[in-house]
């Protein structure tokens, strides 16, 4: 498939032809929701912490005979049932068991993020930027004349260096590099703007090389 490539001047762009296998793939909405939902569970941070029977400290004498008294069996004051014993079920903090997806999965994910974007024409991509770009008013022209807004930059390493300066504050626009492209980042924002060489790499990662 052929896309038209923008350019901050402007002038008259050329097509950069994409793979139908990145841009018109058949979209999955339940995986894509589950690797989602698995990417926010991942990036929580795990603080609360509550000590379990094993962690109190304290006696583990048996509170009274087994047998003959009448009352229900216990073993020590640790158990979760007194007051000032372990808590059962409750947060362990880092030791959450973590879902995990396979490689391919994320990637199969990606993939068809990047197709219901384009299926929804809110896929774009521009030129690499050679020269550094320090003004803001500069970008912000460009993202004004093309009617962009809430964007998301998938920029390879060369042009995050050299429009950062000029990006990092304007409102509703979030820069990341290819490497770190991900499902969350894409859907929350509207609009999605690949430079040329970060789409190249984006492609080579998940369908030229082998799984």
């Amino acid at each position: 498939m052929d896309i038209k490539v923008l350019n901050l001047e402007g002038n008259k762009s050329q097509n950069l032809k994409i793979s139908n296998d990145l841009t018109g793939l058949k979209v999955n909405n339940r995986l894509l929701k589950y690797v989602i939902d698995w990417q926010i569970n991942h990036s929580k941070k795990r603080l609360a912490k509550t000590k379990q029977r094993n962690e109190i400290v304290g006696s583990t004498r048996k509170i009274y005979a087994q047998k003959g008294t009448g009352g229900a069996r216990h073993a020590s004051r640790k158990a979760p049932i007194f007051v000032g014993g372990g808590i059962a079920h409750g947060p362990k903090g880092d030791n959450y068991k973590i879902k995990k997806i396979n490689k391919k999965i994320r990637k199969i994910a990606l993939a068809q993020s990047i197709s219901k974007k384009n299926m929804n024409k809110e896929l774009y991509i521009f030129e690499d930027i050679k020269k550094e770009i320090k003004k803001t008013k500069i970008f912000n022209n460009f993202l004004i004349k093309n009617k962009l807004n809430n964007v998301l930059i998938v920029s390879d390493k060369e042009t995050h260096k050299n429009i950062f300066k000029s990006v990092r504050n304007i409102r509703d626009v979030k820069l990341i590099i290819d490497e770190g492209a991900n499902l969350y980042d894409l859907f929350k924002f509207k609009n999605v703007l690949f430079t040329e060489t970060s789409i190249k790499n984006i492609q080579k990662r998940l369908i030229d090389e082998k799984n």
